[in-house]
């Protein structure tokens, strides 16, 4: 069977994240950890498919897995269009098994769809067993049968329990290329259009499964995936690293070579501290996923984060927050993450989210990041502000402070100053 691994979107509803391919969960991108799955179930015949935008990171990144890496030359045309890169590709009578890079599973989902395809179907769906409402595709099913595809049908009407995945199996995907050229739409429901025309005359199976799943739709999604991946890195400190005898580490902790922690600082696991980033004196880690080369200054406090590569701080606090590479904060900038009425931020579902920021981007000094903002790269932000509004893309930020100068009429008193030394 070829795997074919849908890379190619553009991530515009994570921004201002760039690509969530590339986003380092303990060390490794997203998609390695993708491909490490495929590969431990025995899935090897890879193929990735990107844009001009990613092409040449996914070749870099697929190299050692031998993974061919294909153009999809027009992205309006979505899944279906990169699905149909692999009509040239195929060899008559290979399967084929559509992944996407995007949605994080279990190495037992494979298995199961492996395994489903001992029956005889022509084609299979993973069915992820949902206990509340979730906002996607249902499947109608008849026993096992999939007879349609509900989207987000609203609480209450949903079709059935189960929800549909991008882990579609098909046995003859020659018909699934001649079904998609049929559809006329170039909307986002043209994959779908075309499933829905080859049930009508095909055995299409759903393939239970209610293990691990995570979607990357979103950035805090990102915060969410951090936690997974606390689960799974282990616990192991390289020999390399330089422990000051007075610093505190506290839980699962997983510290990579190079890395300096000084005199009383603390990382309270989980935790996950790149190749040769520093932790400063004073410091405190807690339950936060720091990349390669970061400074995590003195008395600064990084709280249930996801930071990138090339990071700088200096007695800030950094809570809830999603972080790209190459960001620097001033001393005293923080990231807020509580509304004061303590309700939800935005449509995160979450009661604690920071700010989200790009790459390439400075704060200056004692600005403060309101929760839930989003912060375009490239940017920079002066001293002393608040933001409570997202900024785009590679904005220059100030703002005007007004200072009132006046003469000064109080009588300083040198000996009243004397006696309250002496009190000290």
């Amino acid at each position: 069977m070829k795997v074919l691994l849908l890379a190619a979107g553009r991530s515009r509803r994570v921004k201002p994240i760039e690509d969530k391919n590339f986003l380092k969960f303990a060390g490794r991108t997203l998609l390695e950890h993708q491909l490490d799955t495929l590969k431990r179930v025995g899935l090897t015949d890879l193929v990735i498919v990107g844009g001009a935008h990613n092409l040449e990171k996914l070749r870099e990144l697929a190299a050692p897995y031998e993974a061919q890496v294909v153009e999809q030359k027009n992205l309006d045309e979505g899944m279906a269009g990169a699905v149909l890169t692999m009509e040239k590709i195929l060899k008559p009578g290979e399967s084929l098994l559509v992944v996407s890079s995007n949605d994080v599973l279990a190495q037992s989902a494979f298995e199961a769809m492996i395994k489903a395809q001992e029956s005889e179907s022509d084609a299979y769906l993973l069915a992820y067993e949902v206990k509340e409402y979730f906002p996607g595709g249902y499947l109608k099913v008849d026993g096992k049968r999939i007879t349609s595809i509900v989207e987000k049908p609203g609480a209450g009407n949903e079709p059935s329990n189960l929800v549909n995945i991008v882990v579609h199996a098909f046995k003859q995907p020659e018909t699934l290329f001649a079904a998609l050229k049929k559809v006329d739409s170039a909307g986002d429901d043209h994959y779908e259009t075309a499933l829905q025309s080859l049930m009508n005359g095909q055995h299409f199976e759903a393939v239970p499964y209610s293990g691990f799943w995570q979607p990357v739709k979103f950035p805090w999604h990102i915060l969410d995936l951090m936690q997974f991946s606390f689960k799974v890195m282990g616990s192991q400190i390289d020999p390399t690293a330089e422990i000051a005898k007075t610093a505190i580490i506290n839980g699962p902790v997983r510290i990579e070579a190079g890395v300096k922690v000084f005199d009383h600082a603390v990382i309270q696991g989980p935790a996950f501290i790149g190749k040769n980033s520093v932790i400063a004196n004073n410091a405190l880690v807690r339950q936060s996923m720091i990349g390669e080369r970061c400074v995590v200054g003195y008395s600064t406090e990084l709280a249930r984060s996801f930071i990138g590569d090339d990071c700088w701080f200096h007695s800030n606090y950094v809570g809830d927050t999603v972080m790209g590479d190459d960001v620097s904060f001033g001393a005293g900038a923080v990231c807020a993450n509580l509304r004061l009425d303590e309700k939800n931020i935005g449509d995160s579902g979450r009661n604690k989210l920071g700010p989200i920021l790009g790459s390439h981007i400075r704060v200056g000094v004692q600005t403060s990041l309101m929760p839930g903002v989003r912060i375009g790269p490239n940017s920079q932000i002066t001293s002393g502000l608040t933001i409570a509004e997202d900024i785009e893309e590679a904005k220059f930020v100030t703002g005007k402070i007004e200072l009132t100068i006046k003469d000064n009429k109080a009588v300083l008193n040198p000996e009243a100053r004397s006696k309250m030394k002496g009190n000290l």
